[in-house]
């Protein structure tokens, strides 16, 4: 009877009030589930000010166009750059679960804070209602923008540690010890993200709508609502979740085995100081026994070290620099996986910092064009609708029809790798930045044709012009999102898989940050060969956004062929997913 009790625990982890989690009881697609509702109430609360957020910095807080994107950009940015401090913190001390409701503690007071401002006229500047671009506005004050930036980062912070804690926490739900497992944890990332466009869908439109016509301190109660709402749907997931067992820090272990590599490889020339009689193999770092008369065939840890990254099997020696240095065969290859995924990584930025470009300039483009459908006048932040409906068309339909296919096709587990996903995406984001800048030059050809270059006034050409790049880049965050979270979770090693999960959000951080880069840099740039650089001033039809977006085009054609380089040398870690 306890023999029974003990195979059906699931080792490693333990339930809400942290005692074992049973295979019967915990775990599975009902409480993902939770996680997928959850995630819509978080992006609906996230996305429903950060959206529209550029254009409340610029009329109400009067801020310059290049400053509102700079400042949402860097918002943008801190916010998912912080995911991997709540990844690291889910993995090193405490569980996903906990972390979860208090980074949405801290979000629901940020956002607290901006309602107030908002609701507050003396806690803003004084109303500008100028109708030309040439004449300045009051700008915040140093005791309002205070106010106004810790409720935007109290918010980022909120955000980040939800971002790190809530992805994986859904993940472990799953075994991935079976087939069905792996393939249950792969829809699960295609739902987050459907998921993500749920909230999204909400957000640009009724949240947008009521900005708009009612007032910015009603869109951000409802956003301070849903992130309320978001903590006990969560904990009603309470009594079937199951939770890893944090295991101490991984970065603790990635700097210890560097370290150790480094100074053995310096006393490399010592004969005494030899690696353990342990040779290097190529074979995978998780193998079968039995080859040699065993009949079992369990997949076990290897003993012996690859030869990737040889340098850092020195790591492994008889004798160390110091007794804290002493790394195992295990530590090192995982330190090994860690670092050859850092390139692909690397290489999924360049997409994030065109995707940074729809939550600023896009919107002020929309919003100096004609932005009626008919009789109904739809608010320039709203424009991301499309996207967003697209994202949940297409995810039901790749995970039913097009994986299912892929995997008959190819006859493996996955159909379509995570690699391929991700290089898709990052195709659809070179097609996306070229058409931004054909449309903006028709934009700007309208402008000059109809006289209206120094006019507040919309010009007369739709903004659904501007639509047609919502659309690439959106199938593009679908890609390559939900491929960057499985196949980080995936090839990670089981202690640092909050931590590399994260780094899916850290790389859309890092994509905000070198677009506000490229801006000033460009600004700069420009301005020694211009009087006026290419993306400065109040009057957005005096940029030259279309060379920017051509660009960018050629940014991201170079950096997918630097993408190839990598994917076509990296070797999945397990089995299941290998070609």
């Amino acid at each position: 009877m306890e023999e029974g009790q003990e195979l059906n625990k699931w080792e490693g982890y333990v339930n809400w009030r942290n005692k074992p989690a049973m295979r019967d009881q915990h775990g599975g697609m009902l409480a993902a589930s939770f996680v997928l509702v959850v995630e819509i109430l978080e992006n609906l609360a996230f996305l429903a000010n950060a959206s529209n957020l550029v254009l409340y910095l610029s009329k109400f807080m009067h801020y310059s166009p290049s400053s509102s994107a700079n400042i949402v950009t860097n918002f943008m940015g801190t916010a998912f750059l912080l995911a991997v401090l709540g990844g690291f913190l889910s993995d090193a001390y405490f569980t996903t679960y906990r972390l979860y409701l208090t980074s949405a503690a801290i979000e629901f007071m940020g956002l607290l804070i901006l309602t107030v401002q908002a609701h507050t006229p003396s806690l803003k500047p004084p109303i500008c209602a100028s109708a030309s671009t040439e004449i300045q506005c009051e700008k915040v004050n140093r005791r309002k923008a205070a106010m106004l930036f810790t409720g935007l980062y109290l918010v980022a912070l909120g955000v980040g540690g939800i971002k790190g804690s809530l992805p994986p926490h859904g993940a472990e739900q799953f075994d991935d010890t079976t087939p069905q497992g792996r393939k249950q944890r792969s829809s699960f990332f295609n739902y987050y993200v459907f998921s993500l466009s749920c909230g999204a869908l909400i957000a640009v439109t009724f949240v947008v709508w009521i900005e708009d016509n009612k007032g910015w301190q009603w869109g951000f109660g409802v956003a301070t609502a849903a992130i309320l709402a978001s903590i006990p749907v969560f904990l009603l997931g309470s009594p079937i979740y199951r939770t890893k067992i944090p295991a101490g820090s991984p970065i603790t272990t990635m700097f210890k085995v560097l370290i150790a590599a480094v100074c053995n490889n310096c006393k490399s020339k010592n004969p005494s100081n030899a690696v353990m009689g342990m040779k290097t193999s190529p074979s995978s770092y998780t193998t079968e026994t039995g080859e040699e008369g065993n009949a079992t065939k369990v997949k076990v840890p290897s003993q012996t070290l690859t030869e990737d990254l040889e340098f850092l099997n020195k790591a492994v020696t008889e004798k160390t620099v110091s007794p804290m240095l002493q790394c195992t065969v295990k530590q090192v290859e995982e330190v090994k996986v860690v670092l050859k995924i850092i390139p692909v990584f690397m290489c999924t930025i360049m997409l994030n910092c065109c995707l940074a470009q729809l939550s600023t300039f896009s919107i002020q483009q929309a919003a100096t064009m004609n932005t009626k459908i008919g009789s109904l006048k739809v608010p320039p932040a709203s424009l991301p609708v499309f996207p967003v409906i697209f994202v949940m068309l297409i995810a039901p339909t790749y995970n039913h029809f097009v994986v299912p296919f892929a995997r008959k096709v190819t006859k493996t587990e996955m159909g379509i790798t995570h690699l391929q996903r991700i290089g898709t995406g990052l195709i659809l984001s070179i097609i996306a930045m070229a058409v931004a800048a054909v449309v903006e030059m028709k934009r700007k050809k309208v402008a000059i044709e109809s006289g209206l270059l120094n006019s507040a006034e919309p010009l007369p050409i739709t903004f659904l012009w501007i639509a047609l790049q919502y659309l690439f880049l959106g199938s593009a965050d679908l890609f390559t999102l939900a491929g960057m979270m499985d196949f980080f979770f995936t090839e990670a090693p089981k202690s640092m898989r909050s931590l590399a999960t994260s780094l899916s959000w850290v790389s859309l951080s890092m994509g905000y940050y070198f677009s506000s880069v490229l801006i000033s840099t460009v600004n700069n740039i420009t301005s020694i060969f211009r009087h006026t650089p290419w993306l400065s001033g109040s009057n957005l039809n005096h940029y030259h956004l279309e060379r920017f977006y051509w660009l960018m085009c050629i940014l991201s054609s170079l950096n997918f062929l630097h993408y190839l380089f990598w994917a076509n040398r990296y070797k999945y870690r397990t089995e299941s997913t290998a070609d």
